[in-house]
């Protein structure tokens, strides 16, 4: 089962998304506070098992809430996934091959709802 990391960072409050094997499918912005960070949670436990996959690699167009597949500077595929208002509320590692991070966007589909969240007391992330 995965897990909602909530980590304390120098400017406020971020959350990984792990997949049962511990591994990061996707981390969240900095939020402000501990609320709004848990907000965040929410919107990805919501949004992941209903938004629509849209390839932007393939020229496909985008209607929020979506789970985006792109390409980083370095040719690496990745994936945000939007909120309803356009908002990133989850950004992916990059991946080298596209079959890996649709395999990314699987687990999140899977994992975030059910995630459990779990508060993190260690050194500041980033």
């Amino acid at each position: 089962m995965g897990k909602f990391k909530v980590k304390k960072a120098k400017t406020g409050f971020m959350f990984d998304l792990t997949g049962g094997n511990g591994e990061v499918i996707g981390t969240s912005e900095i939020y402000t506070t501990r609320e709004k960070c848990m907000q965040g949670i929410d919107s990805v436990r919501k949004f992941a098992p209903k938004a629509k996959v849209v390839d932007l690699t393939a020229g496909g167009t985008a209607k929020s809430p979506s789970f985006e597949i792109f390409t980083d500077k370095a040719r690496q595929f990745r994936f945000h996934l939007k909120a309803s208002n356009g908002e990133i509320i989850l950004a992916s590692e990059g991946y080298k091959a596209k079959a890996g991070c649709k395999n990314g966007i699987d687990s999140v589909m899977r994992n975030a709802p059910e995630a459990k969240v779990v508060e993190e007391e260690m050194a500041m992330a980033r």
